[in-house]
């Protein structure tokens, strides 16, 4: 029985390896199509035309992408799948849906090797911390999208600031914002970079803008998409509008920053409630697997006890965060 379970662990293993090699071999593969295409349009005329028909191992390609491509295909369409692609997006991560679907199931796996063979010894516990690990990648992608949207949010006044001082030196709206791409710290020089280069390719300010806030969900970014728009329409010193907004997201930081202060606690007390039952779980069931195995092997009274448990921790941690999240 040790011998079947060291092979079914070596196997799974060996079968995680192979999926993430394969999805890196695609991915550096898709990455080298997509500079040699932006070469194509960094190029001039003339070489654009050549670059069409220069002879490229496409067929390679094709084959070793095939079973992203159909995987992308049977989720471009479903729910879940939309959504991923905006919080990839809102992230900056360079994913499909298929890369980011396969990463849940490598997380998956890899927890419960991890659980099963280096942490427990049980299957059972292996299995728990495998569903845990399902969620690892969606954890990742929110905190990446939380710290850029914080960053982008923050640098706002001083961006504003610097759309202002290029208006008034003569820039236009789309220059202003080229010099933002430009000398502005990331993730803003990123996002404003996207729209300069999408009003390029033929999408109107608005649109662009309004892809930008979809990026980047901010109550500020959205009222000075409200004010370029309207200036555009009936017109006006929009330098002068966007210095007093920039004042008023000035003053709405300061704010946000105090509460959070005030708040910090609660915060802080919510999360050492939440996760001290589950670190001493965890810490009793390595350090004495006795007291806690009749915990775990008994299915028809510790199983419920632990979902139980967990459920009303959750409940818990869900309504302290509700009290200390105060609206603003």
């Amino acid at each position: 029985m040790g011998t079947e379970l060291i092979i079914a662990g070596a196997a799974g293993f060996v079968a995680v390896l192979i999926l993430l090699a394969g999805i890196v071999s695609i991915r550096s593969e898709r990455q080298e199509e997509i500079e040699e295409r932006l070469d194509r349009y960094a190029s001039d005329f003339g070489s654009t035309f050549a670059g069409f028909n220069e002879s490229r191992p496409e067929e390679t390609a094709a084959e070793v992408s095939v079973l992203t491509a159909r995987l992308d295909n049977a989720l471009a369409e479903r729910e879940f799948a939309r959504k991923w692609r905006v919080q990839l997006a809102r992230a900056d991560l360079k994913l499909t849906v298929a890369e980011f679907f396969s990463l849940h199931i490598i997380s998956g796996i890899g927890a419960f090797l991890i659980g099963w063979f280096i942490i427990f010894g049980n299957p059972i516990a292996g299995a728990v911390l495998g569903v845990v690990g399902l969620f690892f990648p969606r954890f990742y992608v929110a905190r990446k999208q939380g710290q850029r949207l914080r960053a982008f949010e923050n640098q706002l006044p001083d961006t504003i600031s610097l759309w202002v001082n290029a208006l008034r030196s003569g820039y236009s709206v789309m220059q202003a914002m080229e010099a933002i791409s430009k000398e502005a710290p990331d993730p803003t020089a990123t996002e404003f970079r996207r729209v300069v280069q999408e009003a390029q390719l033929g999408i109107s300010t608005e649109d662009a803008l309004a892809h930008l806030l979809n990026r980047m969900p901010s109550e500020d970014m959205d009222l000075v998409n409200t004010a370029v728009n309207i200036q555009r329409e009936v017109g006006g010193n929009l330098a002068e509008i966007l210095d007093a907004i920039a004042h008023t997201i000035r003053e709405r930081i300061k704010l946000k920053g105090e509460i959070r202060v005030l708040t910090s606690q609660g915060r802080i007390t919510g999360w050492l409630i939440s996760l001290l039952p589950i670190i001493l779980t965890l810490f009793l069931m390595v350090v004495s697997p006795g007291y806690m195995g009749g915990l775990v092997e008994n299915r028809m009274c510790g199983w419920p006890m632990l979902g139980l448990g967990l459920g009303l921790i959750g409940t818990g941690a869900a309504i302290i965060q509700k009290i200390v999240s105060i609206d603003y």
